[in-house]
C-alpha cells in the first residue's frame, strides 16, 4: 500500500479480517461478510521510525491495542471491495497525519487589563437587570 512516493507498507504488516455488518439492509447483511478490519502492526513495522510510530499511537487512541496493533473498520457500504478501500484510504491519512511534525505548543497568554474591566462590567450589568425583574416588596 502506497502512503507517499517513496514510503510504501509492505502487505505483510496489513492483515484483513471480515465479518456481517450490523444495521438494517435485509437479507444482504446476513449473509454476506461486507464488514472489513484492516490490522496494522505498529510495533513490528519495518517502514515506520518510531517518531512516526510514536504520533500514530498518539493519533490511533482506542483503536491501538496494548499489543500495539492499530484496528480500523468500516462497514458502511454494502461491498467488501469498496470497505477495504475506505479502511486503506483511513489509514494512509492517519500514516500521513503522524508524519506531519506535531502543532507548537499554545503559549500562554493573560487576558488584558481592559477585556478583565470589559467583562466585570458587563457582569455588573447583568446582576442589575436580573435584580430588577424581581418584585417591590417594600413599595405596594
Amino acid at each position: 500500500m502506497e502512503i507517499r512516493p517513496g514510503l510504501t507498507i509492505p502487505p505483510d504488516e496489513l492483515a484483513w479480517r471480515t465479518s456481517r455488518a450490523g444495521g438494517p439492509g435485509g437479507q444482504h447483511v446476513n449473509t454476506t461478510d461486507s464488514r472489513v478490519e484492516l490490522i496494522f502492526d505498529l510495533a513490528g513495522s519495518r517502514v515506520l521510525n518510531d517518531r512516526v510510530k510514536a504520533r500514530l499511537r498518539t493519533l490511533g487512541g482506542r483503536r491501538v491495542n496494548a499489543e500495539g496493533k492499530l484496528t480500523i473498520s468500516s462497514g458502511q457500504h454494502r461491498s467488501q471491495h469498496r470497505n477495504r478501500g475506505v479502511c486503506t484510504d483511513r489509514l494512509r491519512a492517519l500514516i500521513l497525519d503522524a508524519l506531519r511534525p506535531p502543532p507548537p505548543p499554545r503559549k500562554k497568554t493573560k487576558p488584558s487589563r481592559a477585556a478583565r474591566q470589559r467583562r466585570l462590567t458587563s457582569k455588573k450589568q447583568r446582576g442589575q437587570t436580573k435584580k430588577g425583574r424581581g418584585k417591590n416588596w417594600g413599595n405596594e
